[in-house]
């Protein structure tokens, strides 16, 4: 399965000229900070992937708050993004900027809990029904300590990974199959060099019990770390059936089970795991819990917790493990993690964020077919995927494999030239509480005004 792409490499390059030229007649203070940043910073952004919008040079922001975005020239932009997640709830959500701004006249960071801490475990334990955890400052962090733990209790050196995960940095998921359907090592293949990929990791396709079977059959792997729903390649859906067949694995090779919901939390208050019954011995969460203030949590089972003391006959495992960071869990980040749990990541705001998913995908999927474009989407809670093939995509191989990056690239840009943001690298759309009928709409309009031009162009236009 391939992407569908339905005009000719020639016409797509002419509308890309079309809509670079419209963007940089609109963005000239973007252009000039850009420039300006390219002479201190690495390809002028304070981070790599500032830079990958599909654009010659970045939007640089002024001002964002709840789902909307100014940027330095004015222009205004509903936003689907919400950084990649960081912004779930919206920008700055009023009850964590409250808090925070409370908070940090209070006290930033003491290496010493406060009793935010106590409220925040337990309702995290009664939203993923797991006993017990922990605070870091990013997912990355955060799955990487746990693989740790699992490594240390299970005497095994290797973790397991689904091809094409996201996990955010660690080691261990900076891994893919190259052509041959093989882990890639070849310079050419390999997208994430100096890893030493073998050592660390297997990796299987989502959705295939049999190679998930194999893997584990080697009894050398400490955990498997899983996305419920893969959504870094486009999402991927799990089969029916394959996170039970996933759950009985992992107990029957002692392996233990991660779920990073980093990205599924969009499912609900409790993500993925409470809306789908999932049994996980630990649970990896990031990006939107604390409102967009650097926040992390893991947590994981009572019997985990016993045999992570028994281990060091006491009470502590930052000394004997090096977990955690000097400014993990400190009382601004904890303050901003209780308020957001508490007055924006609420039933109410994900009922309201789902419904508001399916009436944008209801409606991306009504242009579809209204232009007879062998596209498809793909749901989970309060996002959706536009995919370019006509059958969404069972494991990751299949999603890479969908992904037709100019054509990426300019329906962004012509989303952005029409004050529209979806996420950079695919075409993912998150829908906060905030969001109103009126805002999904005009995202839909804008997706049907580009899918009937590129509808014209290819000859598919029933008169419409």
């Amino acid at each position: 399965m391939t992407f569908q792409r339905i005009i000719s490499d020639q016409q797509l390059e002419e509308l890309m000229q079309r809509e670079a030229a419209r963007f940089e007649k609109r963005t000239p203070g973007s252009k000039a900070a850009f420039r300006q940043a390219g002479e201190v910073l690495l390809n002028g952004v304070p981070m790599p992937w500032m830079g990958d919008w599909g654009t010659a040079y970045p939007l640089f922001i002024d001002h964002a708050s709840e789902n909307r975005i100014k940027d330095v020239d004015g222009n205004t932009y509903i936003d689907f993004c919400l950084g990649d997640t960081g912004a779930m709830f919206g920008h700055s959500p009023a009850p964590t900027a409250e808090a925070v701004t409370r908070q940090i006249h209070r006290g930033i960071t003491t290496m010493l809990p406060t009793k935010d801490a106590v409220w925040v475990g337990r309702e995290l334990k009664s939203r993923f029904g797991l006993p017990y955890w922990q605070v870091a400052m990013t997912a990355t962090e955060a799955n990487r300590y746990v693989i740790r733990i699992c490594r240390t209790l299970t005497h095994r050196p290797k973790i397991l990974v689904f091809n094409e995960c996201y996990h955010g940095s660690i080691d261990e998921a900076l891994v893919h199959f190259g052509p041959d359907g093989r882990l890639a090592l070849r310079s050419e293949y390999d997208i994430n060099p100096g890893i030493p990929k073998e050592a660390l990791t297997r990796v299987v396709e989502f959705n295939d019990p049999d190679a998930l079977e194999e893997a584990l059959a080697h009894e050398d792997v400490a955990c498997v770390l899983a996305e419920p729903v893969m959504t870094n390649c486009g999402m991927v859906l799990p089969a029916p059936g394959y996170h039970a067949k996933l759950r009985e694995l992992c107990t029957r090779t002692g392996t233990y089970l991660i779920i990073d919901e980093t990205h599924t939390l969009s499912s609900g208050p409790g993500g993925y795991t409470a809306a789908h019954g999932l049994e996980p011995d630990f649970v990896t969460l990031g990006k939107c819990i604390a409102g967009g203030v650097p926040v992390a949590v893991y947590g994981f089972t009572a019997a985990i917790s016993e045999k992570i003391n028994a281990s060091f006959g006491h009470k502590g495992l930052s000394d004997p493990m090096g977990i955690g960071g000097t400014l993990s869990g400190n009382a601004l980040a904890i303050n901003a993690l209780r308020a957001t749990l508490k007055h924006a990541a609420t039933q109410t705001a994900f009922e309201k964020m789902i419904a508001g998913a399916n009436r944008m995908a209801d409606g991306l999927e009504a242009s579809i077919e209204k232009y007879d474009l062998p596209w498809s989407v793909t749901r989970c809670g309060a996002r959706a995927e536009l995919q370019f093939v006509p059958r969404l995509p069972t494991c990751g191989s299949e999603a890479k494999a969908a992904f037709d990056w100019p054509m990426i690239y300019y329906t962004h840009l012509f989303l952005a030239n029409r004050g529209l943001l979806i996420t950079p690298f695919h075409n993912m759309m998150l829908v906060p509480p905030m969001a109103t009928e009126e805002d999904i709409d005009c995202l839909v309009k804008g997706w049907d005004a580009c899918m009937q031009e590129l509808s014209v162009l290819s000859g598919r236009n029933r008169s419409h």
